[in-house]
């Protein structure tokens, strides 16, 4: 194989005609270029120079050569630039996965400033599991769960934590109640509104720390379809507040205490990605949003 180094010791030769002007330029010995030079010849199995009145010029091989070094000798060049664009934060792709309820509140705004200040860099927004299933092309993931959880890889970043909100029928005999008590809405029939996972883990816990466990009569995975449940008179629900963007005309929505459910949400963040300006940037943009 041939050794890129060398091939531009002898680029510099031919263009400064003489391997002592070379050396000169490259602040190397003349005796150094004429063994880099013949180690180079020794690699391509031909003779890349020959003599020419005091200097050397270039054999048909060594024009050959010296056109490609000029070639990889810019695309060298350019990849050191694109990289210190990289390194800055003025280019790059970063990967982000979020959940749905996440987008509005969340990532929208954080986004909306990240592409403000960074407008060289494309962003990949895909959605991901809640559960926060893991995508190795993610550099940032937004996920559900408890604190400082390990997770090899990666690094957890508490952004906020989102409380959950009772939803009743508006003729509900509680709805006049600014804030419930979540022990008085143990003898009630539930929409769920929670897949298996640490979101419905938070409800269940808070349910237990008060002493009792929900009697779900109606199972529903998607808040919006539960408040219809509930509008429907089917039974009283809780949903987080950021998944109650949208609220169904015939509910209400009170606050819990004793305890009051809460979802933690995180950033799962890859701890090499973590080394990038633009990932840096996207996650102080969702701290702050």
């Amino acid at each position: 194989m041939l050794d890129v180094r060398r091939m531009q010791v002898l680029r510099a030769v031919v263009t400064s005609g003489s391997v002592t002007a070379a050396a000169a330029n490259l602040g190397y010995t003349p005796s150094a270029v004429s063994q880099q030079i013949a180690a180079l010849e020794k690699e391509a199995g031909i003779e890349l120079l020959e003599r020419f009145g005091r200097g050397v010029r270039p054999t048909a091989a060594g024009r050959l050569l010296t056109e490609h070094a000029a070639l990889i000798g810019r695309q060298v060049a350019e990849a050191e630039t694109a990289l210190a664009d990289l390194r800055a934060g003025r280019t790059g792709r970063v990967a982000i996965r979020y959940f749905p309820t996440a987008g509005a509140d969340l990532v929208a705004p954080a986004l909306a400033r990240f592409r403000t200040e960074h407008p060289g860099v494309r962003v990949d927004l895909r959605i991901a599991d809640a559960e926060g299933a893991r995508d190795e092309e993610a550099d940032l993931t937004l996920v559900v769960g408890p604190r400082n959880a390990p997770v090899d890889g990666l690094r957890l970043v508490h952004l906020v934590d989102d409380p959950y909100r009772a939803v009743l029928p508006r003729s509900h005999p509680l709805a006049d109640r600014r804030v419930l008590d979540l022990t008085e809405l143990a003898d009630e029939p539930w929409v769920g509104s929670e897949r298996p996972g640490p979101c419905l883990d938070a409800v269940l816990e808070a349910c237990a720390a008060a002493g009792f466990t929900p009697d779900i009569a109606v199972e529903c995975e998607e808040y919006a379809t539960a408040q219809g449940f509930v509008a429907a008179g089917l039974g009283i629900s809780l949903i987080p507040l950021m998944g109650l963007g949208s609220r169904h005309p015939n509910v209400i929505v009170r606050r819990v205490r004793g305890p009051e459910p809460v979802r933690s949400i995180h950033a799962a963040v890859r701890e090499s990605s973590l080394a990038l300006p633009a990932v840096r940037a996207l996650l102080t943009a969702l701290q702050e949003a």
